[in-house]
């Protein structure tokens, strides 16, 4: 089996626990403003790798590996189920720690089958939660976030460890009312490792020029990392006021 990949990254150190081998799948079905690889967005394109070709990169260098493991990131990975599920596979044959990157969307809950058997060689997913509220996730992303939201609490219920991912952008998500509800939501799922509230940049813009298209926030300022810091203490303080109703329970 063969599978579309965009480039790798040796030593991550930003995509999961220790130092990683990280795996950017080519293709995604989301169309984020904010997005920072537009040229991950068409599928079928780039490289075609085998998962024992993909598992050799990760073996040349697995001394720096000691505390990390395999990453695969995008684009968006579960576009290539399939593949992904192979490559996790053998990855768990060799006792590989395995991260899922992903923000959920291709997720359906009426056909769990194959999410599950992604998800039984799965060690964490880090989740990315765009908006809580479907309707402005429709215009952040160009899709719902329903079967995303669904995806976090079947995550949850498969005992499976979950770091959440929310980036903070002007005039989209940096109301603190939505970022309570995002935290009361998180608060609903028992595997729950992290939560990282990332500051939106711009550092993507280039991308865009190359690649001839516009660029939709261009005229968004980045956000410094106070203003991330404060939207985090307004999503635990969400997730605190859950955990503390189903405490009364």
């Amino acid at each position: 089996m063969q599978g579309y990949i965009h480039s790798t990254d040796s030593f991550g150190t930003v995509d999961g626990p220790g130092v990683r081998f990280v795996i950017f799948f080519q293709g995604c079905p989301m169309r984020c403003l904010y997005c920072h690889n537009p040229d991950t967005w068409e599928a079928g394109k780039n490289m075609l790798m085998t998962p024992e070709e993909l598992i050799y990169h990760y073996e040349r260098n697995k001394d720096f590996y000691t505390n990390g493991g395999i990453t695969a990131t995008g684009g968006e990975p579960m576009l290539q189920m399939d593949f992904l599920t192979e490559l996790f596979t053998l990855a768990k044959q060799k006792k590989i720690h395995t991260c899922l990157d992903t923000s959920g969307i291709c997720y359906t809950p009426e056909c769990p089958e194959k999410t599950d058997r992604l998800l039984d060689v799965t060690d964490l997913v880090m989740l990315d939660i765009k908006h809580i509220d479907d309707e402005q996730h429709k215009l952040l992303t160009g899709h719902s976030n329903r079967n995303i939201l669904a995806f976090a609490e079947h995550i949850s219920e498969r005992k499976i460890p979950i770091w959440i991912r929310h980036v903070i952008v002007p005039g989209w998500t940096d109301h603190e009312e939505e970022q309570f509800k995002l935290g009361y939501f998180i608060g609903g799922l028992k595997t729950i490792k992290a939560v990282d509230v990332l500051p939106y940049h711009d550092m993507g813009k280039r991308k865009y020029e190359e690649l001839g298209i516009p660029y939709p926030l261009a005229d968004i300022k980045p956000v410094d990392k106070e203003t991330a810091i404060k939207a985090r203490e307004q999503i635990l303080k969400g997730l605190k006021k859950r955990l503390l109703d189903q405490h009364k329970k």
